[in-house]
């Protein structure tokens, strides 16, 4: 039992780890997890990173931040000499693009939803962390970008990408790897914890409902799942976790019809006793019922 503990322990402070700019990355190590045929992840601080590493070269789910990409293309090579050919982006944050420009060369194509480089292009601000982004460099920015979705046909399997509408950010793509029976599903997924909803960027949390529900349609019981952070999982706790989002829906849904204002909500706690469970991490079971209510009609 201690053993489980310390190690979600560890879970929830690399999850916190990845939104702390002070972050000192000199100390961060890239851990690599073979996941299910040529797919790989590897976790540092940021988002998860999923691979296919095959005969065709290397395809890449996001790149964490700047700085670790020394280090996380030294991971890279201990699985495959080839070169990266494709960089798909699942959103637009920084904890996921933050290496665009470091993988960016002429053996590289960068892929995302049309949204995501919109946002990159014109930077902004994240609200719920009051977090400044600047416009993004050209080197940075998606070259290929696509509305619905997208198929790539490398190391010999479908890899898809599906954008999930108004889910974590408005430019949500879950990957598929067909072959494998993997699904890297971005940030609308956070293991085990509250996630965080980016409402400034056009998030909802109905629609990371959405997103999850259509994701879980396309899995069976063997599929294994990349959180956007997290550990490994598989599709029963991601049904779990959507379980937690309905109920959130609903308790925090109950308390607006009756007129209720956001600090009240808050001050009543519909939330506690799913606090006791996915209330370990970063986001506070107070600004996960504000991303809930403010998700709400």
């Amino acid at each position: 039992m201690n053993k489980i503990i310390a190690s979600f322990a560890g879970i929830v402070a690399a999850v916190t780890a990845s939104f702390s700019l002070a972050q000192d990355m000199t100390k961060v190590e890239i851990k690599t997890t073979a996941v299910a045929g040529n797919v790989f992840m590897l976790q540092g601080a940021g988002g998860n990173i999923g691979l296919s590493v095959g005969p065709d070269g290397v395809l890449m789910v996001d790149d964490q931040f700047a700085p670790l990409s020394v280090k996380i293309k030294a991971a890279i090579a201990k699985l495959s000499t080839k070169p990266s050919r494709y960089l798909l982006n699942t959103h637009w944050h920084y904890d996921h693009t933050g290496g665009n420009a470091q993988f960016n060369n002429s053996d590289t194509v960068l892929v995302a939803h049309d949204n995501v480089r919109k946002r990159m292009l014109a930077g902004g601000v994240i609200k719920a962390f009051a977090k400044t982004v600047a416009p993004a460099t050209e080197a940075e920015l998606p070259e290929l970008t696509f509305d619905q979705g997208i198929s790539l046909y490398f190391n010999g399997e479908q890899i898809q990408a599906q954008h999930m509408s108004a889910a974590h950010t408005d430019g949500d793509a879950v990957v598929y790897f067909k072959g494998a029976n993997v699904v890297h599903m971005g940030d609308l997924y956070f293991n085990g914890i509250f996630p965080f909803v980016d409402l400034s960027s056009g998030g909802s949390v109905d629609g990371v409902l959405a997103g999850v529900n259509k994701a879980l349609l396309a899995m069976d019981a063997n599929t294994k799942v990349i959180p956007g952070h997290g550990a490994l999982s598989n599709k029963a706790e991601l049904q779990s976790y959507a379980a937690m989002l309905v109920e959130s829906l609903r308790l925090v849904g109950a308390q607006k019809q009756l007129g209720n204002s956001l600090q009240q909500v808050q001050a009543n706690n519909p939330l506690q006793e799913l606090a006791l469970v996915w209330g370990k991490g970063f986001i506070s079971v107070a600004s996960w019922t504000e991303f809930v209510y403010k998700s709400l009609p």
